[in-house]
């Protein structure tokens, strides 16, 4: 990889000016020539140039510790010095603007954890049909709070079916019918200018079939078909196959696909046109950290790591969450720290219970892999806790899941676009009596509507019959229920008796709370909670999902539906569906912003099971405790008072409604020693501290 010229950024360093502190000593000399032969190049002024071989010396332990786990030596250290002089490179080239940024980042390395990060996530074309129209929307997203805005894979992707964008075809342009690189850069300057931050998907595990590096390898050039596994039988494919899993097993069964052109079964995880890579292949990573940097140049301050816990194969397992999957993040997180420290990296893994929290880092990767990671556990179990009316499985299994280190957070959220699969573990089941098998059974009968009086409206993705698994897709006002009530209140006429309309408007108003109380968990969970796109208008299952080419097999596009103008017009009309949840979402965001007590590098803590209904969680923050009292019921349940008492919240305002809970001020309660909690009730109890 050759040096890259650049402009002069400012005065040359004097030659007899030290480029590295005394400190460097762990950074080969092969390396520091290697970066300063670029800095030399460029003409880099003094103090700019001290910050870049400061960074280096700080990261460069974690960049050579991942190396060396995924490649061993001496190949690491030619590894690290090709990345370092790409890395290089990307900090001559970083705007002023972004360089500021990385200057607030690293004086604030928690910055992600301010209870002030409210996201949004969605498709830009569904959303606000392109790249300037997201900007014009701005506006919108603040009335929500929002600071963190994901839009869907914005990169090109192949023609007609890509996986909702996920199977890339070129990782250094956009979407033509969304806009282009410009655009994109013009899009995360303004959203800078109102403190918003932009999530864009980096898909690690495959590319297109498409991809240029695709293209060449069916071509024949041994440099790409090194990028892939290619096998010319099926010998080593099956060997695979006996442990690997299927992801899609209705429209793409098995793991491997034969391809005439390249004249071999090619590794195709999740579908026949998405080409697993090799990062047993050094090239392969190089290729992505020069694309990693380069969006960061464009703005993007957040990556998401798609795909993540499959990019490293093993014979005899599942071939996710290998160990050497952190080290791959190791080295990412170790570039960007370096080059462009303003960005942080999530990881997409949506994975067991238990083996969620090594993405955000465990053991000698503590502090070293991904800020973020999506708290698929929290969502599941919030789901779960609606459709039971009990909370006892949630706290047994969010209480027992390993503590999370300070350094990372999660991404909490009800739903995203993706499918709802049941990660509901048979020993958390079993602890508390229940039959996992049959519990995500039940889960899936009840958000599919067919279990006796649920009035979900959810659709079946991906049915296993091996297993008996069925995923569920769809909005999140039409699983909860509102979809069903609100048709039902809107059928509503001069022939229904006054009884039967009070009841039909009780349902509706009662489906409402229990939107608000899931929101409200999110919200005070701390993390950076994320709403997905037409969610904070209650809108429902889009009815001709599959009308659109590409579409037809896949149910989730149901729960991505066009962003509807009229129901954002009616956004504060709280009359309306959409007034009452849009409105609602906006008061979630202004008071959690304004609550140190949801920053999140205190962990949440789960109160024991005392009414089954309700679900107690305790934060304890220097400025003061936070206490969630959350009633997942349509009934009238209790807290006893001593409990309030004992985490310092007795009498304290609930801040999402600014009054003090009735019985809640003394050890007496109501009368009983409790304190009464109305149905699907959310409460945040805050004794703040000066």
């Amino acid at each position: 990889m050759s040096a890259p010229k650049h402009a002069a950024a400012g005065p040359a360093l004097p030659a007899s000016a030290p480029t590295w502190s005394a400190f460097a000593a762990e950074v080969p000399a092969e390396v520091r020539d290697a970066v300063d032969d670029v800095l030399d190049a460029s003409g880099i002024d003094a103090v700019s140039r001290e910050i870049l071989t400061s960074r280096i010396e700080r990261w460069y332990p974690d960049l050579i510790d991942g190396l060396i786990t995924l490649y061993g030596e001496p190949l690491a250290t030619t590894t690290a010095t090709s990345l370092l002089v790409e890395a290089a490179g990307a900090y001559l080239e970083r705007d002023p603007e972004l360089r500021s940024l990385d200057l607030a980042r690293t004086l604030d390395p928690l910055w992600i954890q301010s209870p002030g990060r409210i996201g949004y996530a969605g498709y830009t074309e569904r959303f606000a049909g392109d790249l300037r129209g997201v900007e014009e929307r701005i506006p919108y997203l603040r009335e929500l709070g929002v600071t963190y805005l994901h839009l869907m894979p914005l990169l090109t992707p192949r023609p007609g079916d890509s996986d909702g964008g996920y199977a890339v075809a070129d990782y250094r342009s956009v979407h033509p019918d969304l806009g282009d690189m410009d655009d994109l850069a013009h899009l995360t300057g303004e959203l800078r200018k109102e403190g918003m931050s932009l999530v864009v998907d980096l898909v690690l595990n495959h590319v297109a079939a498409e991809h240029e590096w695709a293209r060449r390898a069916r071509a024949g050039e041994q440099r790409y078909r090194d990028y892939f596994f290619i096998f010319p039988d099926r010998t080593e494919p099956d060997e695979y196959e006996r442990t690997l899993p299927e992801i899609f097993p209705d429209f793409a069964p098995g793991n491997f696909t034969w391809d005439e052109e390249a004249g071999g079964w090619v590794w195709t995880t999740f579908n026949s046109f998405q080409w697993d890579l090799n990062w047993r292949n050094p090239q392969v990573l190089e290729e992505y950290v020069s694309i990693v940097l380069n969006l960061a140049n464009k703005g993007v301050e957040v990556l998401r790591l798609d795909a993540i816990a499959f990019t490293i194969k093993r014979k005899g397992t599942d071939c996710q969450g290998q160990p050497e999957v952190n080290a791959i993040t190791e080295v990412l997180r170790a570039v960007t720290r370096i080059a462009s420290p303003a960005v942080v990296l999530k990881a997409e893994a949506i994975v067991a219970p238990t083996e969620l929290l090594q993405y955000l880092g465990q053991g000698r990767y503590t502090g070293k892999v991904s800020d973020l990671a999506y708290h698929n556990s929290l969502m599941v179990q919030i789901w779960s806790m609606l459709a039971t009316r009990t909370v006892t499985l949630a706290v047994h299994a969010l209480s027992n899941l390993p503590v999370e280190p300070a350094s990372g957070t999660w991404i909490t959220y009800i739903r995203c676009h993706d499918d709802i699969g049941w990660a509901i573990d048979d020993a958390d089941a079993g602890a508390v009596g229940l039959n996992g098998y049959w519990h995500r059974l039940f889960l899936s009968d009840w958000y599919r509507g067919v279990y006796p009086a649920s009035d979900a409206r959810g659709l079946v993705f991906q049915y296993n019959p091996v297993t008996n698994d069925r995923r569920i897709a769809g909005t999140a006002a039409s699983l909860i229920g509102i979809e069903s009530a609100a048709e039902a209140v809107e059928g509503i006429d001069e022939r229904t008796p006054a009884w039967r309309e009070e009841e039909l408007r009780t349902w509706l108003e009662e489906r409402f709370n229990a939107l608000r109380l899931a929101n409200a968990i999110i919200y005070g969970w701390g993390g950076v909670p994320v709403i997905w796109s037409g969610d904070e208008l209650g809108q429902f299952n889009d009815p001709n999902w599959d009308t659109e080419p590409g579409h037809e097999a896949d149910s989730r596009w149901a729960g991505r539906p066009v962003l509807d103008e009229a129901r954002v017009a009616n956004r504060h009309d709280r009359s309306t569906v959409e007034g009452r949840v849009f409105t609602d979402l906006a008061h979630l965001g202004r008071v959690r912003a304004g609550l140190p007590q949801l920053s999140a590098e205190v962990r949440t803590e789960v109160a024991p099971v005392d009414d089954d209904g309700v679900l107690v969680t305790f934060r304890d923050h220097p400025r003061g405790s936070f206490v969630g009292v959350y009633n997942v019921t349509p009934d009238w349940r209790s807290v006893p008072a001593w409990l309030l008492a004992e985490y310092g919240v007795l009498g304290a305002v609930d801040v999402l409604t600014d009054t003090v809970p009735a019985g809640s001020t003394t050890l007496e309660g109501a009368g009983d020693g409790r304190v009464p909690v109305p149905p699907y009730a959310a409460w945040w109890l805050v004794r703040a501290t000066d």
